[in-house]
């Protein structure tokens, strides 16, 4: 079993940034990918970035394009979400999710962490 956790959530102004962390541990096969999405109070959860380990393409969602970066750091199985210039839509909790494959089956698994509130306020 594979653990997800998020951190970095906090409370940040208008205009501001922030950085959220999403550290995977536990067996660890292999990476897909990984994608951060966000879910706002009685919302639906939407992605927001997801990267593909095999090629290092990010995308990214429409409403965050330009104002967030998507990255990893292989060593920490970790990656990250830099968050700038973040408005008060961007209010959520937000969620990582890894993608795993076995490398003999070729099965694909789904975890996800608990989640990391970001919470966007003047």
């Amino acid at each position: 079993q594979v653990q997800v956790e998020e951190s970095g959530g906090d409370l940040v102004q208008p205009g501001g940034s922030l950085r959220l962390s999403c550290a995977a541990s536990g067996r660890i096969s292999r990476f897909n990918g990984m994608a951060w999405y966000r879910q706002s109070f009685g919302g639906q959860r939407e992605l927001v970035a997801a990267i593909l380990f095999a090629g290092g393409e990010t995308t990214y969602a429409d409403s965050v394009k330009g104002r967030f970066i998507m990255y990893r750091d292989n060593a920490k199985n970790s990656v990250y979400l830099q968050m700038n210039r973040v408005k008060s839509e961007d209010t959520g909790v937000y969620f990582c999710m890894v993608e795993m494959v076995d490398g003999g089956s070729g099965d694909r698994s789904e975890y996800w962490g608990q989640g990391t509130q970001v919470t966007v306020s003047s």
